[in-house]
């Protein structure tokens, strides 16, 4: 049985949930209003950054796969 999905799906997937997550942190800081949401805009914003890093983690290895073939 194969994976479903193939590495650029999931290095695409990884961006569109960095980029919502972002978003998201930044909507709900108390300069936009929002200030008594029950979510912790620290832990957010720091899930937000890591899954950018594992983005760029991909984009890694697909640049360093295009330079060694």
């Amino acid at each position: 049985m194969q994976f479903p999905l193939t590495f650029n799906d999931i290095s695409l997937w990884l961006a569109i949930t960095a980029i919502i997550l972002l978003i998201t942190a930044e909507l709900i800081s108390p300069y936009y209003g929002q200030a008594n949401l029950l979510i912790d805009k620290r832990k957010l914003r720091t899930i937000a950054l890591i899954v950018g890093l594992l983005f760029m983690f991909t984009v890694a290895i697909r640049i360093y796969g295009i330079i060694t073939s």
